[in-house]
C-alpha cells in the first residue's frame, strides 16, 4: 500500500536511509504503485532503483552520489 509520510515507511528503511532517500524511495514506490499496483516485489525493486540512482552504499552508510565525486 502507498505510504503517505516517511514515517509509514518500514523501520528497516527508515532506520538505514537518510531523510532525503527516504523521500525518494517513497515517491518512487508509491508512483509504482499507481502503475503496478499490489505487485510488492516489482515496485519495491523499482524504489529501490530510484535511490540507487542518487545514493550509494558505503559501509554501513547510505551516501549521495555526488559526495563521492572528486570535485
Amino acid at each position: 500500500m502507498p505510504y503517505h509520510t516517511n514515517d509509514d515507511l518500514p523501520v528497516s528503511i527508515r532506520a538505514h536511509l537518510p531523510t532525503h532517500a527516504q523521500d525518494i524511495f517513497r515517491a518512487a514506490f508509491n508512483n509504482a504503485w499507481a502503475k503496478y499496483g499490489a505487485r510488492e516485489e516489482i515496485v519495491h525493486r523499482i524504489a529501490w532503483a530510484a535511490v540507487k540512482r542518487r545514493y550509494r552504499k558505503v559501509g554501513h552508510n547510505w551516501v549521495p552520489r555526488e559526495s563521492l565525486s572528486p570535485k
